[in-house]
């Protein structure tokens, strides 16, 4: 063991080189033997390759436009300084020589104007002037016109934006039970459809007189050929009666002429109706419950006891009651009225009459003679009377002898007499805002507007209503929208014209040439 150590530290120099032995060590320079590595390999084969993703990131574009601007720039020019005299260099004498000079000439033409009545009642008016008369629309209901039947009454509602028109006969015959109609349109309405009103009721009577209440815009009041009188609200389209009287001993047993609404005396906010036909009697309805008008006052007028002017025939043996066409009220006496007749002589009559009727109709209430004085008679029938709304005596009356006469209160003869056709005259109407300004409805298809200011003998301008001749039966002015003129005709047909600002302005002075009128021609 010894021994081998020793060559091994000595590098095998100890031990005698022999056969079968190795030689000691050398150093050797022998080529580079390089073993790859498997382990890179083994890894590489065992990797796996892996990936992942967000959810996708949303996005949007938007953008903005600023306001367009603009800059502008103006320049006035320059200032020139404005120079002033001294006090000195004026010439005060000369001024003074010159106002002593004009003062006497200036005061004379201040107190000249100051005096001129020229501009008095004048008010501007902005809206553009309307130089001609012409036709804004022309209404009708199919139905009613295939039926042959007319239009007999016309009424604005308390705002002037809606028409209404009533359907029935006014020539022979019997038509009492022919069904009939009340159309309404709105004017102010968009896509407004002349032959589809905007409301339409039917009615089982022929309808002969409407009235729109004073204060509320959709009732109005209907007379009928059976003698009843209803009330309707045309803003309900299910159901729209609101009131009637009934066939009963108080309704009228002859068609109603006439309707109008009262303000009562005590209570400013609430309204009679007021009826008139041709049995005589005159009667005063008041709503009650259930749906019925109550009679609240009557008056009949009864051929002997009306005051009788010298020219007026005695009434016949037998003759009691005398028929009533057409009523107007005074404006400045709310008791005081004026009734046309079958007889053709117009009627001063009050509400306040306190006489008994010497007649047997059958009433609830007591019936009262309010007749107070009697008018010279035209050829024919009234047909209409209207009271002047600027004069508290004057009214005028159409006839069926085609004459207009305009009457005062104080004297049985009429003032004046104008013949406008020669057929029947079935309407006449005041100017609600020209105190000289009427319109009248001739059997012979036209509309006629006076002036009396430009004429008191003919028409200022004749309206053509129908092509073939028809008549016109009724006519109304627009008291809300005053340059509007309604009329209805015999062919179912209801015109709106509009009016002429000459028709529609009043002119300096015009109501005292009213007065003047009634005045002069009255003495």
């Amino acid at each position: 063991g010894k021994r081998g150590a020793a060559v091994l530290a000595t590098g095998g120099a100890a031990s005698a080189e022999g056969p079968g032995r190795p030689g000691p060590l050398q150093d050797e320079t022998l080529g580079v033997a390089s073993v790859p590595s498997q382990w890179r390999g083994i890894q590489g084969i065992r990797g796996e390759t892996k990936g992942c993703q967000t959810a996708s990131i949303a996005t949007a574009d938007a953008s903005v436009q600023a306001r367009k601007q603009a800059d502008a720039q103006v320049q006035t020019e320059a200032p020139v300084p404005v120079t002033v005299l001294p006090m000195s260099q004026h010439d005060t004498s000369r001024l003074a020589t010159f106002l002593r000079r004009v003062e006497a000439m200036v005061i004379r033409e201040l107190n000249k104007n100051w005096q001129s009545h020229a501009f008095d009642g004048f008010e501007v008016n902005w809206t553009e002037p309307q130089q001609t008369v012409s036709c804004l629309h022309t209404l009708g209901y199919p139905p009613a016109q295939g039926q042959g039947l007319h239009v007999t009454s016309v009424s604005w509602n308390a705002t002037g934006s809606v028409l209404a028109c009533a359907y029935g006969r006014l020539d022979d015959g019997d038509w009492s039970t022919l069904k009939s109609y009340v159309c309404a349109w709105n004017l102010d309405r968009r896509g407004l459809n002349p032959p589809q009103p905007s409301a339409v009721v039917e009615v089982p009577s022929a309808v002969l007189s409407l009235a729109f209440h004073p204060t509320q815009p959709s009732h109005i009041a209907g007379g009928l050929y059976s003698g009843e009188v209803l009330v309707w609200d045309m803003s309900r389209s299910e159901d729209p009666l609101l009131w009637r009287t009934g066939l009963t001993d108080d309704s009228h047993t002859d068609p109603v002429c006439q309707v109008l609404w009262l303000q009562e005396p005590r209570h400013s906010y609430r309204f009679q109706l007021l009826s008139a036909a041709g049995d005589g009697k005159v009667l005063l309805w008041q709503g009650a419950g259930a749906g019925q008008l109550q009679l609240t006052e009557g008056f009949a007028l009864v051929a002997q006891q009306l005051p009788r002017s010298t020219k007026l025939k005695k009434p016949s043996r037998g003759e009691t009651e005398v028929g009533a066409t057409a009523v107007a009220f005074s404006s400045f006496d709310s008791s005081l009225f004026i009734v046309g007749t079958e007889g053709g002589f117009p009627l001063k009559c009050s509400l306040a009459a306190e006489e008994g009727a010497l007649t047997r109709l059958p009433s609830s209430v007591p019936l009262r003679a309010p007749a107070q004085f009697t008018f010279s008679p035209h050829g024919g029938p009234v047909y209409s009377v209207s009271y002047s709304p600027f004069h508290r005596n004057l009214f005028l009356s159409a006839g069926t002898d085609g004459h207009i006469h305009l009457y005062s209160v104080l004297q049985a003869q009429p003032l004046t007499s104008l013949q406008l056709s020669h057929k029947y005259l079935f309407a006449v109407r005041w100017s609600p805002v020209r105190p000289l300004v009427f319109a009248a409805a001739s059997g012979e298809g036209d509309v006629q507007l006076f002036d009396l200011q430009k004429s008191s003998q003919k028409p200022t301008v004749s309206i053509v209503q129908t092509q073939d001749g028809s008549p016109v039966y009724c006519l109304e002015f627009n008291s809300q929208q005053t340059q509007l003129l309604a009329a209805g005709d015999a062919k179912g047909t209801v015109k709106v014209w509009q009016l002429s600002t000459a028709f529609t302005e009043q002119g300096p002075r015009e109501t005292e040439d009213l007065d003047q009128l009634a005045a002069e021609v009255a003495s």
